[in-house]
């Protein structure tokens, strides 16, 4: 069997601001100490002048985004999920989301994927947070080329925007040559008829194992790629729902107010269907080995398959 390339997005983030640096002599990246893990180094490396390293000042940090983007810079802050939605909210609030400023926050390490750097680092409420500010684009790729697509989007787009990216390497599941990012819009992965799978980030992936797993039990799970959060694809959501009866939402992230509230909120006002959601269930997260972490909250492929056979047979 041919060994399935992985990437972590944040290494998509890094390599994709080297790429658009070369052809935009306005694009500036700043870091709040953390260029080796958010992998912006990558991009200082080719353009010192044009990197900025506010120290471990998140919040200062998007002050001088904030302050950037209206002369006619198109600034991209990067940290940590935890530091840049927890840590400097007040800031993106009221200096980026409120003016509507054409700003790009880069999170890396967000979810419990982050590992052994425990609670405090395992950002499971960034998507929540982003999401309530007016105005905010939330985008939440699942792998290196939606990554990267993502990235390029952002920069073409005018207004905040907020990047969510990942510490683990996960699989490589688009096609680049045939690959289309389109702003706001979900992505059919799978088609099926008895159950649909909403999904976000590294669960994608995980959803489409699960749905070959489930049509071996001939069942027919419908996958969608849910990159946008906000604003969401309601019409590729509400469709599916109507078709299947039956919905699953999956998400590296706290059920509560990330993506399976948005789709929630969606159906409840359009097409009334039964929704179990898969995610954190209002707790926090631990040390311990990432992949662990994952199959210990449920977000594997196995767990996903058991959640749905059990969901459907109520």
């Amino acid at each position: 069997m041919q060994q399935v390339k992985k990437t972590a997005t944040r290494e998509s983030y890094g390599t994709e601001l080297v790429k658009l640096g070369r052809e935009h002599d306005n694009l500036i990246v700043l870091d709040a100490d953390l260029a080796g893990a958010t992998k912006t180094a990558m991009f200082k490396k080719e353009f010192p002048e044009r990197h900025i390293d506010c120290g471990i000042a998140e919040a200062d940090m998007m002050g001088i985004a904030a302050g950037l983007s209206t002369c006619g810079k198109v600034p991209f802050a990067s940290t940590f999920a935890m530091f840049a939605a927890g840590r400097a909210y007040e800031q993106v609030r009221n200096s980026i989301g409120y003016p509507h400023l054409n700003v790009k926050i880069g999170a890396t390490h967000a979810g419990i994927s982050v590992g052994e750097d425990g609670a405090t680092h395992q950002c499971n409420e960034d998507i929540a947070l982003m999401s309530t500010i007016p105005g905010m684009t939330v985008i939440c790729p699942c792998d290196d080329i939606e990554a990267k697509a993502a990235v390029d989007a952002a920069y073409e787009y005018v207004g905040p925007v907020y990047l969510r990216f990942g510490r683990l390497a996960v699989p490589v599941i688009n096609d680049e040559s045939s690959y289309h990012f389109e702003w706001g819009k979900g992505i059919l992965m799978r088609e099926g008829k008895d159950v649909t799978i909403v999904a976000t980030g590294l669960c994608v992936a995980n959803a489409l194992e699960a749905a070959r797993m489930l049509s071996l039990d001939g069942i027919e799970a419908e996958v969608i790629n849910i990159h946008t959060i906000k604003p969401l694809d309601e019409e590729i959501v509400v469709n599916s729902a109507r078709k299947t009866g039956k919905v699953v939402t999956m998400e590296e992230h706290s059920i509560i107010g990330g993506l399976g509230s948005a789709v929630c909120c969606a159906l409840s006002e359009n097409a009334p269907a039964p929704v179990h959601r898969i995610g954190i269930r209002d707790t926090f997260g631990e040390s311990g080995p990432a992949l662990e972490l994952i199959k210990k909250y449920q977000l594997d492929a196995e767990s996903l398959y058991k959640q749905v056979k059990t969901y459907l047979n109520k």
